[in-house]
C-alpha cells in the first residue's frame, strides 16, 4: 500500500512539473515526507529531479551557454547545497520538516504579494553570495531551493522568463548533483534503493511528458489555484506532524 501511495505522489508530483515547467521536488518531499522520515523522501526524488531540471535546460535552447553563463550562482548555490546535506544527513531531525513547512508557506506567500528588492540589481556580486548560498542551503535541508530562488531571480533577471527558468534549473541541477554525492558517501544510494529510483525516475519522465502535452488543455488559472492550495495543506499538515 505504501507503494501505491509513493506511485501516486511521484506520479502527480511529474505531471505538475510537465504542465507548470516546474515543482517535481517541491510537491513531492512534502507529501512523501507525511509518512517517511526527510532524508528517505529526498533520496527517492534526487535522480528523476535530475533528469527533469537537465529536460528544462536544454528545452529552453542554448544550454551549453547557459551553464556558462549562471556558473558563478550555481557554484554559490551547490556550496550551500552540500552544507544543507550534511546537516540533514548528520543531525536528520523531524523539525527540518518545519523548515520544509516555512519554505513552503514563503512560496505561498511570494504568489500574492508584489514587492521589489533594488538591492539586488544595485548590489549584484553581494547579492547574489547572500541569495546563491541561502537557496543552495534550503535546497540542501529540503530538496526545494525554489522559494529563495524566485525572489533572486524575478529582481536579478527582470522578470525575464528564459533567464528565469535557465538560472534556476542551472542551480537546481548542480545542486541535486551535490546532494547525489553526498548520499552516496553517506551509503544511502544501495542496490535496493537504486532498483526502486530506476522505475520512479522511467515514471517521472513518463508522467512530465504527458503533463507538457496537456498543458494547453487544463485551465492554468484553476490548476494553480488547486495547487497551491494543496501544497497549503501539505504545509500545515507537516507541521500538525511534528508536534503531535
Amino acid at each position: 500500500m505504501e507503494w501505491v501511495a509513493i506511485t501516486l505522489i511521484l506520479f502527480f508530483a511529474a505531471l505538475t512539473h510537465g504542465s507548470i515547467g516546474f515543482g517535481f521536488p517541491m510537491v513531492a518531499t512534502p507529501l512523501l515526507a507525511l509518512f517517511m522520515d526527510l532524508p528517505s523522501a529526498i533520496l527517492l526524488t534526487l535522480i528523476p529531479t535530475l533528469a527533469l531540471n537537465l529536460t528544462s535546460i536544454v528545452s529552453e535552447g542554448e544550454f551549453l551557454r547557459a551553464f556558462r553563463q549562471y556558473l558563478p550562482l550555481a557554484v554559490l548555490t551547490t556550496l550551500g547545497s552540500g552544507l544543507g546535506t550534511v546537516l540533514l544527513l548528520q543531525i536528520d531531525s523531524e523539525l527540518f520538516k518545519l523548515v520544509l513547512a516555512a519554505a513552503i508557506f514563503l512560496y505561498l506567500l511570494l504568489q500574492r504579494v508584489r514587492f521589489q528588492l533594488s538591492w539586488i540589481r544595485d548590489h549584484p556580486t553581494q547579492s547574489r553570495v547572500l541569495f546563491g548560498l541561502s537557496a543552495g542551503l534550503l535546497g540542501g535541508l529540503t530538496n526545494t531551493m525554489l522559494p529563495v530562488m524566485i525572489v533572486y531571480t524575478l529582481e536579478a533577471y527582470s522578470s525575464n522568463k528564459r533567464a528565469i527558468i535557465q538560472a534556476s534549473n542551472v542551480c537546481f541541477f548542480w545542486g541535486k548533483v551535490i546532494q547525489i554525492a553526498l548520499f552516496m558517501v553517506d551509503g544511502r544510494f544501495t542496490a535496493g534503493v537504486l532498483l526502486d529510483i530506476s522505475w520512479i525516475l522511467v515514471l517521472s519522465l513518463l508522467a512530465a511528458g504527458l503533463g507538457i502535452r496537456l498543458k494547453t488543455r487544463i485551465d492554468p488559472a484553476l490548476y494553480r489555484k488547486l495547487l497551491l492550495g494543496l501544497l497549503g495543506l501539505i504545509a500545515i499538515t507537516l507541521v500538525v506532524q511534528v508536534f503531535l
